[in-house]
């Protein structure tokens, strides 16, 4: 492609975990005026030459299933090449499913391909920094996708992105959200909104963010009748103006409907064609009373504000639970302890007294997650031999945490098996992860594996407000052990049709397969048992009203219930996917990709490549779904210009050509312990450096180039009066002058270009990036590699350490996997053992400390005395390391580095 259509990709999409989605109105937005009541000058909606001349939203609700086309026109009518972007925000749950780019006379279409392949073709045309695709978390619920284009002079360019998503019901209603932001006035923008649903639509409205209750009712038209609702918002250039005379646009926030349907009868089914959707939300049955167990972390990295939004929340959930409920508190920091350590009546004495002890406990240590979940689990198992009153309630386990687990049980797996044993399918656990320092994906899996969902509590003024929102959803279970059940010779490809509760303003969803021929047998029947009694319900399809709906909504009816079957598998399919390991992961990705393929889903496992359209690198727009645990873009710094590709994690080190060698890793971790591998010799030796807090440490100098790698050493602030002051690596500047790199990675951020204004990532991002020869790839929240050329290899090790650990500061360690090819000269503490090293050990003996020997080695013409120990190297196991055996060498290592080790101090991190 010419210079006149020279592509930079920024492509963002994150995921968080609900399918609703809230964002906080932007303040001083929502300034409402009436028709004409101010005289409007004439404005010009031009920035730099580029206009808006259109901007349309068209949302499609079949049954639920959503379908969603953004459609933008942007002109240039400057005298020169511009930059255009087109820039929007989706629901996180949702898949985009076409995207194309017509421009200059010509048309760039979408296509969606396996990941892997896609990512050959990136590498191979090169992981660019200018020129590159990032999908990136925005706000708590969103996906942003955003790509920038240079159009010529007096030309235009549309932009059309497609994506579909599946409602769910939750507190009474469904919420379509679509995120508005044009940034600019649009001379036509247009949000339209169509619903079809067979039961009958029973209420339905819409509002937007950022407009005044006045401005709202002249712009948004809203209506509904039988099966049918319509919604359009159509402001003209003048509502969109943010004052009378601006030229801004107040446009920015959200713009929401809202809906449910009819709830009439008990049965909901719908078929078209070969496929089935079976809607289950029934009415007017009692509550059930519950037993109820919060199980609540109280380590040190709770206090302040996140525990003080906990207990409000706790004070007001407690106050709103029923007489005939039953209930228990357990905390968890070093130990566990639990308020009675049995259920207890929610009568009005004993929710005071709940009350006084949430506003009364304290913090307490690290995190026994394991056991305070156990103890939870213990407590409610206890009910089964009550009285039936009590046993008969619905069972729900509530655990919150900050946090990953520190104290007793810490091996995830492990954790996992326990609580499943434990719990054994009889009810069902919620986890709530509170802020980002934790590992969001074992507490899903964990949920999922005991009929669960998990869901992340984000640290703002609202977390109190998030935490009851979480549990007005699961406050009144209406029905417990619900099975959907169908003719076995008449269905198959059944997604979830059996749920452990159903609580009341949610619903139910199945869909599935009619074998041929099989319509006149098909039916459904539900089975489960509620407050006191058994419920059952049949039901039959109405053949004479469904073909009267295909014949109002024809083809699309009978797309959107195939599709809507679709979605719900590769989404359930992906959830479990998370659960397994081997085999059977294996056999799932590919059950995922074929059907991603088949019904052109861009999932975790593709990629949508845009035919025909490059770069000045010859790379093609990559757009992929971001990795479960992304973090929002506001707490990410500035936005990224680097490319990315973005999703489940980057290809392994194997595939992007990294030579891990097994114990032959040369490396620096911990305070700070160096470990030289010597492979021809079949061991290893070890020194310490003692160096004051701030000094920086050249690890690595190759003067052919100029490649460098300098470390800052940190102190630990959990050291005791009289107590050695141990010091770790907070800090790594990796440079190539050559070519302008400079990678700052500190264990918060990861900086590229530090200094020059260059992106910022986190270690939660997913990344891989190219710049001039050296690739880095981020492995979110685990370690980043630094590929050079096909030199070297390196990897950053990042260590998180909790309250109470005896490191109170996260740290960082280096380890060189390969270094093959850098240069004969290539020197520092860790760079001069990057060539043939020769030793000799003799005169083996005990040493002054019985359980390590001492020896003689003469290594580089000295003769040094040296001990046996071992040491811990991280690179294949972050958190618990692999022991190393080797011989220290003493006084920071003197005779075996070349000089003193305050020769290696050097000025500037650079």
């Amino acid at each position: 492609m010419d210079g006149a259509m020279a592509l930079r990709v920024l492509l963002c999409a994150y995921l968080v975990s609900l399918l609703t989605l809230q964002a906080m109105p932007a303040p001083g937005l929502a300034r409402g005026r009436s028709k004409g009541s101010e005289k409007r000058q004439a404005v010009d909606t031009t920035v730099d030459g580029v206009f808006i001349r259109s901007l349309k939203v068209n949302c499609k609700v079949t049954s639920r299933f959503a379908h969603y086309v953004i459609t933008s026109q942007v002109v240039n009518s400057a005298d020169e090449a511009r930059e255009v972007t087109f820039d929007v925000e989706i629901p996180k749950t949702a898949f985009i499913s076409d995207f194309a780019i017509t421009a200059d006379g010509n048309a760039f279409i979408g296509d969606i391909k396996d990941k892997v392949t896609a990512w050959k073709q990136y590498r191979k045309a090169a992981i660019s920094g200018e020129n590159a695709g990032l999908v990136r978390a925005s706000g708590r619920n969103m996906e942003q996708f955003a790509i920038h284009l240079t159009i010529g002079p007096k030309s235009k360019a549309t932009f059309q992105l497609t994506y579909e998503e599946v409602l769910k019901r939750r507190l009474t209603q469904y919420d379509i959200v679509i995120k508005v932001k044009p940034k600019q006035l649009v001379h036509h923008f247009e949000i339209d909104v169509d619903i079809f649903e067979p039961q009958g639509i029973s209420k339905l409205d819409a509002k937007a963010t950022f407009l005044s209750k006045e401005l709202a009712a002249q712009t948004i038209k809203k209506s509904f009748s039988g099966k049918k609702g319509h919604v359009l918002f159509r402001p003209t250039v003048g509502q969109q103006q943010s004052c009378p005379t601006c030229s801004t646009s107040l446009l920015n926030g959200d713009f929401k409907v809202t809906y449910d349907v009819n709830r009439d009868k008990l049965c909901d089914l719908l078929v078209a064609n070969t496929y089935f959707a079976h809607f289950f939300a029934p009415q007017n049955l009692t509550n059930m009373s519950k037993n109820l167990v919060f199980v609540i972390d109280i380590s040190g990295s709770m206090e302040g504000q996140k525990m003080k939004q906990t207990k409000e929340a706790l004070l007001k959930i407690l106050g709103d639970m029923r007489p005939q409920d039953y209930f228990d508190l357990v905390l968890f920091g070093s130990q566990v302890q639990s308020w009675q350590g049995s259920l207890i009546q929610a009568s009005e004495a004993n929710i005071r007294a709940a009350q006084d002890f949430v506003r009364r406990f304290s913090l307490a240590g690290a995190t026994n997650l394991n056991g305070g979940l156990l103890r939870g689990i213990e407590i409610l198992n206890k009910v089964q031999g009550s009285s039936p009153q009590v046993s008969n309630q619905a069972s729900i386990l509530i655990m919150l945490t900050d946090g990953e687990p520190t104290e007793g049980v810490t091996d995830r797996s492990q954790i996992l098996k326990n609580v499943r044993e434990a719990i054994r399918g009889k009810f069902p656990l919620y986890n709530l992860g509170f802020g980002h320092d934790l590992d969001f994906n074992f507490l899903e899996v964990m949920s999922m594996e005991n009929n669960g969902w998990a869901q992340r509590i984000y640290e703002d003024h609202d977390a109190a407000q998030q935490l009851q929102g979480f549990y007005n959803q699961v406050a009144n279970p209406l029905l417990v052990d619900v099975e959907l059940q169908y003719p076995r010779d008449a269905v198959s490809a059944l997604t979830q049709h059996r749920h452990k509760q159903y609580y009341d303003g949610s619903e139910i969803m199945v869909a599935g397969r009619i074998a041929d021929n099989k319509l006149g047998s098909f039916k459904a029947e539900v089975q489960a048992r509620g407050e006191g009694q058994a419920f059952k319900t049949t039901c039959l399809v109405d053949e004479e009203e469904m073909k009267k709906l295909l014949r109002e909504r024809g083809h699309m009816l009978e797309n959107h219930v195939e599709r809507l079957w679709a979605y719900l598998t590769i989404q359930e399919l992906l959830a479990k996917r998370m659960t397994v390991d081997g085999e059977e992961r294996a056999n799932l990705s590919s059950q995922i990709l074929k059907m991603s393929l088949d019904y052109q889903f861009v999932t975790p496992l593709t990629s949508m490549t845009i035919r025909g359209m490059t770069d000045h690198d010859g790379l093609e727009p990559t757009i992929d779904k971001t990795p479960e645990d992304s973090q929002p873009l506001e707490m990410l710094g500035p936005r990224r210009t680097f490319v990315l590709s973005a999703a489940q994690p980057s290809p392994t080190a194997s595939s992007l050509n990294f030579q891990q060698l097994s114990n032959q890793v040369t490396s620096v971790d911990t305070d700070p312990h160096f470990i030289i591998h010597v492979p021809q010799k079949g061991d290893a030796l070890c020194f310490n450096i003692n160096e004051e807090p701030g000094v920086i440490l050249n690890l690595v100098q190759d003067p052919d180039t100029g490649f460098s790698v300098n470390g800052q050493l940190i102190g630990n602030k959990a050291r005791s009066p009289g107590q050695h002051e141990g010091t770790y690596f907070g800090r790594l500047g990796i440079a190539n002058p050559a070519t302008g790199f400079r990678l700052e990675v500190t264990p918060q951020n990861i900086t590229l270009n530090a200094g020059e204004g260059g992106p910022v990532f986190s270690w939660r991002d997913q990344a891989a990036l190219r710049h001039d020869g050296i690739v880095v790839t981020i492995n979110k929240k685990r370690s980043l590699m630094v590929s050079v050329d096909d030199r070297a290899t390196f990897e950053v090790v990042l260590h998180r350490v909790w309250k109470g650990s005896t490191v109170q500061q996260d740290f960082l360690g280096f380890y060189v996997l390969d270094s093959h090819r850098m240069s004969a000269r290539t020197h520092g503490l860790l760079g001069q053992f990057f060539h043939p090293l020769d030793f000799e050990v003799s005169d083996i003996h005990p040493g002054s400390d019985p359980t390590r020997s001492d020896a003689t080695m003469v290594v580089k013409n000295h003769q040094l005395t040296v001990t046996r120990g071992s040491q811990k190297d991280y690179s294949k196991d972050p958190r618990h390391g692999t022991e190393v055996s080797c011989w220290f060498i003493h006084n920071n290592g003197a005779g075996l580095i070349d000089g003193a080790h305050t020769d290696y101090i050097v000025p500037d991190i650079f």
